[in-house]
């Protein structure tokens, strides 16, 4: 039978494919990041399978089964919120981050607790030793005698032993250092990467296994490897560290199987990653003394609310082109919401240095913190103190209408139980019903909020 060999010449920034090697790829944009990836032998006359491990038939879509895919909780309710509300069963999880995030500390304390309650876990390590793992596990204080370990990169291997034991949770650690014998390139190139994460998958879909494949980041931390590595697993979680050294945020990228920007909260210490259950109070670690230019939001993440406190900071300019520098929120957006404020709030800024940053290394996504960045503004602008107690949440358009934000009545809810007594949000997010404790102002445009702003 005949073996057909291909090579394909491939971007591991975007995974876009040329028929040659180029200096640039287009479709990103990024130099020298075409690389030659040979595809493996093909047999000819055999079909091979998919991701999901096997054939499927062509069926009706009223016959699909719509039964809820069973789900295995590790016992961490941080990181099962940020699987959608535990690990299903045959999933895939890629975890990436920096080195030193606690990747491999998260995973273990996981499979340790999910160990302990009678379910299988192999831990498949590629880098370090057994001892060293060993050693961590001794350190965090987790029983050991229940998680299977083994120290192996080949992908083959690896699969001969989980027809063995039969698992149901494997951790792979990590996908960079492993290697199929189909596939003649070095372990961690694109194409070794790629083959190796599909021939797990297929294995996990087949046998109903759960994988988790720890994942290295490159300089501008993102998933080191192919971008096809995103496209072949269920789930992509990304661990990383805020302002604060101690505390780490798991967010999820991509998910299947639950909320996509979904956000666990953990805070690193000699004990290992130990859960945050109130993160507002996290990033609301504020001076006793209110300060301009210090404004408190409510965020959106994933499904809970977040309470979190944005800084601006208004200065003369002392050269000739006035900087705009925004961290943590789109540096664009914060031009947009300043010419904005000029035409519909009479405030010019055209001549001062604006540096605006949301404390604790959060990055703002949505829209619902514009008129607290615009508050902020103008409080350090006219050194204007906004109390402990009060906080702003709205959307601003270009006409310079407040615009209402979804979910506004759990943020009201929750800003409520951490003490807060004022809040100006949209006229239409007010709620019918007077929340206890929370005085509520409702503003249509620009020029209302900025009114109430000089009455506190």
């Amino acid at each position: 039978m005949s073996k057909k060999i291909k090579t394909a010449f491939v971007c591991d920034q975007c995974g876009a494919d040329y028929p040659r090697w180029g200096g640039q790829c287009t479709s990103c944009g990024e130099w020298n990041t075409i690389k030659e990836v040979r595809l493996g032998g093909a047999e000819r006359n055999k079909s091979s399978a998919g991701y999901a491990g096997s054939r499927s038939e062509v069926k009706l879509l009223s016959d699909v089964n719509l039964s809820q895919a069973e789900r295995i909780f590790s016992g961490i309710s941080e990181f099962d919120r940020v699987l959608g509300g535990g690990i299903v069963c045959g999933s895939v999880v890629l975890i990436g981050g920096a080195p030193g995030a606690g990747k491999s500390t998260l995973l273990l304390q996981a499979i340790a607790n999910i160990a302990a309650r009678g379910v299988s876990v192999l831990y498949v390590s590629g880098e370090e030793s057994l001892q060293q793992i060993a050693e961590r596990a001794h350190r965090l204080k987790l029983p050991a005698d229940k998680i299977m370990m083994l120290a192996e990169t080949s992908v083959q291997r690896i699969c001969d032993v989980l027809d063995e034991v039969k698992p149901q949770i494997l951790v792979i650690d990590s996908i960079q250092v492993m290697h199929t014998q189909d596939t003649e390139s070095a372990p961690g190139s694109v194409s070794q990467v790629r083959e190796s994460a599909s021939y797990l998958t297929q294995y996990a879909k087949k046998h109903d296994v759960s994988i988790f494949m720890v994942g290295h980041v490159t300089k501008d931390q993102s998933l080191a490897g192919p971008m096809t590595l995103s496209h072949i697993v269920d789930t992509q979680v990304m661990l990383g560290s805020t302002d604060d050294a101690r505390f780490r945020v798991l967010r999820a990228d991509k998910n299947r199987f639950g909320s996509v920007g979904e956000l666990g909260f953990f805070a690193m210490d000699s004990t290992g990653l130990k859960e945050v259950k109130n993160p507002s109070a996290m990033f609301l670690n504020r001076p006793d003394k209110p300060s301009s230019g210090s404004v408190v939001t409510v965020l959106w993440e994933g499904t809970r609310p977040l309470l979190v406190e944005i800084q601006a900071l208004v200065t003369e300019c002392q050269y000739g082109n006035p900087r705009r520098l925004a961290v943590g929120f789109d540096q664009n957006r914060l031009a947009m919401l300043l010419a904005v404020l000029s035409r519909h709030g009479g405030i010019f800024t055209a001549n001062d240095e604006i540096y605006a940053n949301v404390v604790g290394g959060i990055k703002v996504t949505e829209t619902s913190s514009d008129l607290a960045i615009v508050v902020g503004v103008v409080s350090s602008l006219r050194d204007k103190v906004i109390p402990h107690d009060v906080f702003f949440f709205g959307e601003i358009g270009l006409s310079g209408e407040i615009r209402p934000v979804a979910n506004g009545h759990a943020r009201l809810n929750d800003a409520a139980k951490h003490g807060f007594k004022k809040a100006v949000i949209p006229k239409a997010n007010a709620p019918k019903k007077p929340i206890e404790g929370l005085e509520i102002h409702g503003v249509s445009t620009l020029s209302e909020a900025l009114d109430i702003l000089s009455e506190i």
